[in-house]
This record gives C-alpha cells, sequence and structure tokens, in this order.
C-alpha cells in the first residue's frame, strides 16, 4: 500500500554531498602519460606477461563508448581493434590520485572528504555553499574543471542532499550529462530515483540481492520503497531496514563521524603464478606469514585468530580454517607454526593456485599475558631482530633483506615485494 513520503521528512538530511569519480582512472592516466587523448584512443590496462585469461584492469573512455567493459578477461576483448596494451603501475596511480585529493584541498578541508576508492571520493559541501556563496552544482562544476587543467584527468559528479542520493545520481545519471554532473534532491525522489531498474544499478544491491527481492515481486526503487519494512527486515535482516530507507531517499550516515570496527584484522594474498605442490606451496605460505608478522610489528599489535584460506588448482574448489591462540601473540614462531599446523590440517597434498592469510582479533602490544612454561627471553630477542628487519625494510625496500629461500625458483617473496595489490609498482 502506497505511503505518502511527507512521513518521512523528518529524515531527510539538509546536507550537500558530492562523490567525484575519476573516468577511466588507470586507462586515463596512461594515455595521458602517453601523450594520447583517452576518447580516441584504444588503450587497455593489463599485465599481457599474465597470459590471455588475465583479468583488464582498465579500459579507455573511447573502448567504453563502445561498449567494451572494463572487468572482463583479456581473450574476451572484441576483435579487429588495434588495442594499445599497457602494464599496470600502481605507484603511478597512487601519486595521480593524490595529485586529484590536492585538488579537492583546494576548496574544502580534508575533514569533508571521504576516499571511497583510488578514483572515487564523497565531499562534504554542506558548509562551504554560503561560504563561497555559490551554488553546489557550480562548486562541483569547478572542482571538475580543476581537475581537468591539473592533472588532465576527466571525473564526472553526483550531487545530492545524502551520500546515497549522490552515488545514485553519479551511478545513474551523471554519465547521461553532457558535463558529467547529475543531481537528486530529495524532491526528485519519486521522479528520479523510485523509476530506477533493475535494482542492481542502486549502490549496494548485487545480483544475488536482486534476485531475492524480485522473488518477493520488487523490481524498482519504487516497489522496494513501498513494501513494508517489517517484510524487507523479515527477510534481510538489517540490510532490510537500509534498503527500505534508501529507497526512500534516506541516508543518515555520517563522514565525518569515525568508524571504529568491533574487530580488526590484517591480511594477505595471492594468486601463484603456476599450480604449486604441496612442499613449494608450504614455503610461500611461510613467507606470507612473515610478511604479515611484519606488518603486525608496524602496527603495534598482538593477534589472537589466525585464518588460512586455500585455493586449490585444476577447479578442486577451495578450503579455510581458523584458530584462536591461547593469549594474544606478536611471536612469529608461534605464528609460523600455528599457520603451518593449519596448513597441514587443510592441504592433503593437492596442488595449490591461492593462499590467504589473516590476523584478526588485534590488541595493542601492551597487553600481555604471562605464560608459565615459555621463555620470554627467546621471544624478545626473535622481537628485536624483526624489529630492525622491519626498520630495513622500511628505509631501504622490502628486497634490501631476504632470506635464502627467497632465491628458490618456486619462491615468490621477491616478485611480490615489487608488486602493490597484486600488481606490479
Amino acid at each position: 500500500m502506497f505511503r505518502p513520503l511527507i512521513m518521512f521528512s523528518q529524515f531527510m538530511s539538509k546536507r550537500v554531498i558530492a562523490v567525484i569519480d575519476l573516468k577511466a582512472f588507470y586507462a586515463s592516466v596512461e594515455c595521458i602519460d602517453r601523450g594520447l587523448n583517452p576518447f580516441t584512443t584504444p588503450l587497455v590496462v593489463a599485465d599481457t606477461e599474465r597470459g590471455e585469461h588475465t583479468i583488464v584492469l582498465s579500459v579507455s573512455p573511447f573502448l567504453k563508448n563502445k561498449g567494451i567493459p572494463s572487468r572482463l578477461r583479456l581473450n574476451e576483448l572484441p576483435k579487429g581493434i588495434n588495442y594499445i596494451y599497457a602494464k599496470p603501475r600502481m605507484e603511478r596511480y597512487i601519486k595521480r590520485s593524490k595529485e586529484v585529493i590536492d585538488v579537492f584541498l583546494k576548496f574544502v578541508s580534508y575533514k569533508d572528504i571521504h576516499v571511497y576508492s583510488i578514483d572515487e571520493a564523497f565531499i562534504d559541501l554542506t558548509s562551504y555553499i554560503n561560504f563561497y556563496n555559490i551554488e553546489p552544482y557550480k562548486l562541483v562544476k569547478n572542482i571538475l574543471e580543476q581537475i581537468k587543467n591539473i592533472t588532465g584527468l576527466t571525473a564526472t559528479a553526483g550531487i545530492g542532499d545524502n551520500m546515497f542520493l549522490s552515488k545514485v545520481a553519479l551511478d545513474v545519471y551523471a554519465k547521461k550529462e553532457k558535463d558529467g554532473i547529475a543531481y537528486i534532491k530529495k524532491e526528485d525522489i519519486e521522479s528520479k530515483l523510485w523509476p530506477i531498474t533493475p535494482l542492481e544499478k542502486i549502490w549496494g544491491i548485487g545480483s544475488r540481492i536482486q534476485t531475492r527481492l524480485n522473488m518477493l515481486n520488487i523490481y524498482s526503487v519504487k516497489d522496494l520503497a513501498t513494501t513494508p519494512k517489517e517484510i524487507l527486515t523479515h527477510y534481510f535482516g538489517v540490510m532490510g531496514e537500509q534498503l527500505y530507507y534508501h529507497a526512500n531517499g534516506i541516508d543518515e550516515a555520517n563522514m565525518q563521524e569515525p568508524y571504529n570496527p568491533i574487530d580488526t584484522s590484517i591480511s594477505i594474498g595471492q594468486v601463484l603464478p603456476k599450480d604449486y605442490t604441496y612442499q613449494e606451496s608450504r614455503l610461500i605460505v611461510k613467507e606470507m606469514c612473515e610478511d604479515l608478522y611484519l606488518r603486525l610489528l608496524r602496527e603495534n599489535k598482538k593477534t589472537k585468530c589466525i585464518h588460512l584460506y586455500l585455493g586449490f588448482a585444476k577447479l578442486g574448489g577451495s578450503t579455510a580454517k581458523q584458530l584462536s591462540l591461547f593469549s594474544p601473540s606478536d611471536d612469529l614462531k608461534c605464528l609460523e607454526e600455528n599457520v603451518l599446523y593449519l596448513y597441514d590440517k587443510l592441504n592433503n597434498r593437492k596442488n595449490i593456485r591461492r593462499i590467504s592469510i589473516s590476523f584478526s582479533s588485534l590488541v595493542e602490544t601492551n597487553i600481555e599475558q604471562i605464560e608459565l612454561f615459555s621463555s620470554d627471553i627467546e621471544k624478545i630477542r626473535r622481537k628485536q631482530l624483526y624489529k630492525t628487519v622491519m626498520h630495513i625494510k622500511d628505509r631501504y625496500g622490502d628486497n634490501s633483506l631476504i632470506k635464502a629461500s627467497a632465491l628458490l625458483a618456486y619462491s615468490t617473496s621477491i616478485e611480490r615485494h615489487n608488486q602493490i595489490g597484486g600488481h606490479h609498482r
């Protein structure tokens, strides 16, 4: 049954939020660095050395306008186009992303910027509208022009009364606008938000959630908005309540409010370049455990829970297991022994292709539980040794100090240290 939108007015935020997205970011950076126009150049960002099944990270706006998506495999690219291939350079992209953040800082305080990803950020413009005595649309247009003038990169933007509406404006409408800017206010909810279908166009709704909603005869945002909240909560729990409010244009998220997670963790993972035997991948697990341990030291934390994930070769599926320690630990010997224990339990002599390790339930190192049957002196010496290793690596690079095992043909340590997010620096 339809319920008038007026009942939600008390929840409506009076803020002005913009979200700015860098168009085909990686590919555009590569085009600009080569002196090429991203809108006329068929450039693809992908590591061709990894084979034809490697994932394409980005395609130029020229290729996107031809209907070619970014996230496909190299061998899925349409034939008959003379592509220019660019190997990913993550350090370069991070540097260019920082340059864009510097442009934002010319207009607003860092406290009003929320970096959502390397190529996308939310900006709270509320207090700057009166300060600059300017309309939100004009202020955003000025920011986009400065990005273009200073970096050469093209950006699009969504503006809304809250983060959700600004994201919908960006994802659904900005690409259709000549200047790449779209604006959704609370009075536009019925005309711009409710007609949207399919539902997976909406931020936070993936294909699985969409399928479940369709099974309830919910196909558009209006269907979602006019479905009783109790029904959505029954089928989706807390998420159902969020879906209900978002469908009605309500989002009380505060960008300035710090997020304090209940549980903290650090992790490391990699896809191996080939199928690794039981013994070979056991070495990789040890190397990754040591790398993750150094991150634990940098953050001055201990862990009480270890998680190991293994992906088997040749469609062999995957397996995972976690182990809780008797007390929080920052001792490499303890952590390595337990990670290898998990590995031996999970791997029944099968070949491995993917590995991931995480340390969770982190606590500060000043929390100590005395163990009656262990030598604290040995632990202290080991920790001091690895703190020295950490300082050397931080100053001279991760490969400035390596173990002899890193020189084995199947070791991935040196190569992994030359990557960011699994891609070349």
